[in-house]
């Protein structure tokens, strides 16, 4: 019962691999849907019925379908309904992308909703019109309202990311796994000492976005 379990081989090399894996799917989703959620949300701002409806729909159903389930139905369904095989990185990407835009345009939404009204009506007295009162005051001030929670939503990413094991993604969980399964019989502490470390490898990487989000937020205020 040690740390040899660690050393023994290239386990550690195989587990910072995964989570260098990891961290390619979270950046990349984080990326696209901080792009995507921006737009989103201000699609759902619209006062045409018909978009709002669409985008209310859109976001719904992302929430109340489980993310796990998405993974499955585009890995599995897209090969069998299209005859196209994609990796599991590619569609772990994919489905990560749709649901933090969805998630990222509500936060998003809300952010531009809690602009007050008399600085719209104060953009409008000092001669700006709808575009430019958008894009010099509504825009700016929403997307530094939106950022820390922004922040916790990439966070929450970065940790479901380990559900990309699942369709075979070789994340620093799943590398994880594989170790314990190969080292469980010559030591039963294996279990113990590897999820300790992607324990504390998952809390380097989140609690400093937390800080920097608590951070923000109480400097902004």
């Amino acid at each position: 019962m040690s740390l040899a379990i660690l050393l023994e081989g290239n386990n550690l090399q195989r587990l910072f691999n995964g989570l260098l894996i990891t961290a390619q799917i979270s950046l990349i989703s984080v990326f696209f849907s901080c792009f995507f959620g921006v737009f989103f949300g201000i699609v759902m701002t619209s006062h045409r019925t018909v978009v709002r409806g669409i985008s209310r729909f859109y976001l719904e159903t992302i929430r109340i379908i489980p993310l796990l389930v998405w993974l499955f139905v585009a890995y599995f369904g897209i090969a069998k309904w299209f005859n196209i095989h994609l990796d599991g990185m590619t569609v772990c990407i994919g489905v990560f992308i749709f649901w933090g835009t969805a998630e990222m345009g509500d936060l998003m939404r809300s952010a531009l909703h809690s602009i007050e009204k008399h600085q719209r009506e104060s953009a409008y007295a000092l001669g700006l019109n709808n575009t430019q009162t958008f894009l010099y005051v509504l825009l700016p001030q929403s997307l530094k309202r939106v950022t820390p929670s922004a922040i916790n939503l990439f966070t929450r990413m970065i940790k479901t990311s380990s559900l990309a094991m699942l369709i075979g993604v070789l994340e620093v969980v799943k590398v994880g796994q594989q170790i314990i399964e190969t080292s469980l019989f010559t030591d039963p502490s294996a279990a113990f000492w590897i999820y300790g470390l992607i324990f504390i490898l998952y809390f380097a990487i989140c609690y400093p976005l937390s800080l920097f989000s608590r951070y923000i937020e109480n400097r902004w205020e």
